[in-house]
């Protein structure tokens, strides 16, 4: 009996909230509420609203007026709007849930499993209360509209979230296999956003990128349109202009006669094409394609036919050896903007070489374009492509890369084998590596004399190479002929003024000679170029101090690397400062930073003739009183026994360009 009654007050309960329906499924139902262990829980409001829907002909339960609460509490819960009616066994499959979620709450919360019907109705009647203060939110669930039927509204109805039992009924027909419904909200979106781009558009961009200068964004730009559309000459003459203006010409050119080969009346690609031949120094070529087209560049034109009479009068100066002419005619045809020609480039590199201004010529070749062979072979023919090999095989031997100049004059044989100045060109490329590596051997073996006259033979063919000069002098500083060492030198300087080992073998031919001022010069170079160097810096210290001792000048305890002193006493100091020659002096406290310290030590090894002091004003306070120190640190120089500079000692540049200028 108590539990019928148990079972009585549930279905009690149940008609109470309203839902007269409901408590019909729970009386067909009483398995499910018969095996719960715990009291029953009212009723979700989702559930009223879905019974209610389905019971307009039976009797209306009590909080019928209640529909705006009850509706605004269906919308939170579910988060939608204008729902559709649940099948019955959905109710019952909720009706299930129902048991199930409140045998969850009353393991987690012993309060909400004894909710009376008393504390439902006093929550209901809240939620009404409130909805009836608040209009708004009665519109308003979730973000979504409710009886809202705009047409956002009803977008937003079909994107938004749905209630389990809306999933369960849809899950079987939203994925087939890996394939998603194509009328999910996602999808929708998807495909609305997956459009496919006009390479117009894409040409569009690519000019704005073009015009601001921005090539490579120009060049992919134009790929991707002709990516979806290659048949448009157009695309392909654009892209030309942006390859041009990142100095592509072999891609330029391809692009050009594609754009010619698709559309043949095309003025606008052969006008570029014959433009691109022009810069290549190919003025034929470029005379050729600006006359395709009816509508002819007459600026073009004339350029091109100027740029035949620059070509014509080098090649005619080169057959005279005028290598004067052939510079002036070179410069002239760059300057007309023919600036991307290796033939125009090689042509003044030669000149250079042939005038022995080498370090200009190395200048010039490395400003000339370098193609793929091939590509030179099919655009400026062979006889010009061996040239240009031949070229660089004679920039590569004044420059001493004895390998890399036969293996260049060996392409330049196989390129154009009838090639007579090619063939000459490797012949004697391989002379001169011969030799010189002949000559590196016997001088290993100490058979100076050998030696010498293997190098000679190799001066045979390339009368001006440095390496060869310089290894000569080497050989003959050996069999003590300095004074020839030093004409090999000097020639070999002339060729290469930045070649170190010329320059230190002719300051110690001439420090063998007692030559001390001119070896000095040399030393001085080197020690610039190369401060650490402490064999050049010793060899230095030597030259200076015999000369000192031949001008008579104080030499007491001066030894290499000793020239810094710290200063201990007055009669030390006075005896430094008013010697002939030269001293450093650095005032300064003990608190002062070590890095003044560290310069003077560094321009000390520098300069090992000069004598650098050290003065501690603590100890010495009469000195920098005398010496009238205002501000420390400060570097004071003396020369001949005179104070001639004054320098703050934060400004060290100053002081070793100052150092320089009186030591010398």
């Amino acid at each position: 009996m108590a539990g019928k009654n148990r079972q009585n007050k549930k279905i009690g309960m149940g008609n109470e909230f309203g839902c007269g329906f409901m408590g019909g499924i729970i009386h067909l139902k009483s398995y499910w509420l018969k095996k719960s262990s715990v009291h029953s829980l009212p009723m979700k409001a989702s559930n009223i609203y879905n019974a209610s829907k389905k019971s307009q002909n039976k009797e209306e339960p009590k909080v019928r007026t209640r529909r705006n609460s009850t509706d605004t509490v269906i919308t939170q819960k579910l988060s939608i709007s204008d729902q559709k009616p649940c099948a019955k066994s959905t109710l019952v499959l909720q009706s299930r849930r129902l048991s199930d979620a409140a045998r969850i709450s009353t393991s987690t919360s012993a309060s909400t499993s004894t909710l009376s019907n008393d504390d439902s109705k006093l929550q209901l009647a809240k939620i009404n209360e409130r909805n009836n203060k608040s209009p708004a939110t009665a519109q308003l669930a979730g973000n979504l509209l409710v009886n809202n039927n705009t047409p956002r509204a009803k977008s937003l109805r079909e994107c938004g979230p749905k209630s389990k039992t809306e999933w369960n009924s849809s899950s079987g027909k939203a994925l087939m296999g890996n394939i998603m419904r194509k009328n999910s909200c996602g999808g929708d979106e998807f495909a609305r956003n997956k459009k496919v781009v006009d390479p117009e558009v894409l040409k569009n961009m690519g000019n704005n990128a073009y015009k601001g200068g921005r090539f490579e964004e120009a060049v992919a730009l134009y790929d991707r349109a002709i990516a979806l559309d290659s048949s448009k000459a157009t695309y392909h003459c654009n892209k030309s202009a942006a390859l041009i203006g990142l100095r592509r010409f072999q891609e330029a050119v391809a692009e050009c006669e594609e754009s010619v080969r698709l559309e043949p009346s095309y003025t606008r690609a052969h006008n570029r094409l014959a433009t691109i031949y022009f810069r290549l120094g190919e003025a034929e070529k470029a005379l050729d394609c600006n006359q395709l087209t009816p509508d002819t560049d007459s600026a073009l034109a004339f350029q091109t036919q100027t740029l035949q009479n620059h070509l014509n009068k080098c090649n005619e100066a080169r057959k005279f050896n005028e290598w004067g002419v052939v510079l002036k005619e070179t410069q002239s045809a760059i300057s007309l903007g023919v600036d991307s020609s290796p033939q125009v480039y090689a042509l003044q590199t030669e000149a250079l070489l042939k005038l022995l201004r080498y370090q200009e010529a190395q200048v010039t070749y490395e400003k000339m374009p370098k193609f793929s062979p091939d590509w030179c072979n099919k655009i400026f023919g062979f006889a010009r492509s061996s040239y240009q090999f031949m070229i660089a095989a004679q920039v590569y031997l004044a420059a001493g890369r004895f390998e890399d100049a036969v293996a260049a004059a060996q392409k330049a044989a196989n390129v154009d084998p009838s090639n007579r100045e090619a063939n000459a060109m490797l012949r004697k490329a391989r002379a001169v590596t011969s030799a010189r590596m002949s000559g590196n051997l016997l001088f290993k073996a100490s058979k100076f004399v050998e030696a010498s006259a293997v190098y000679n033979e190799g001066l045979d063919h390339n009368p001006h190479n440095s390496v060869l000069l310089c290894n000569r002098a080497a050989c003959r500083s050996k069999l003590g002929q300095f004074e020839k060492a030093i004409e090999d030198c000097n020639a070999a300087l002339i060729v290469q003024p930045s070649y170190s080992k010329a320059r230190l073998r002719r300051a110690d031919c001439n420090a063998k000679l007692q030559r001390w001022e001119v070896a000095i010069q040399d030393y001085e170079m080197l020690l610039r170029e190369k401060p650490g160097d402490e064999e050049v810096a010793r060899a230095l210290f030597e030259a200076q101090l015999q000369l000192k001792m031949l001008r008579g000048e104080f030499i007491v305890n001066l030894k290499f690397g000793a020239n810094l002193v710290f200063i201990s006493n007055n009669d030390q100091f006075r005896q430094y400062v008013t010697s002939p020659g030269m001293a450093v002096v650095l005032f300064t406290n003990r608190a002062a930073n070590k890095q003044v310290l560290l310069v003077l030590e560094q321009i000390s090894k520098r300069f090992p003739s000069v004598n650098f002091l050290k003065v501690e004003i603590e100890d010495h306070p009469y000195l920098a009183k005398s010496e009238a120190v205002n501000s420390i640190p400060a570097f004071k120089i003396y020369k001949n026994g005179s104070r001639v500079k004054e320098i703050s000692g934060k400004n060290h540049d100053l002081l070793e360009k100052s150092v320089q200028l009186y030591s010398g």
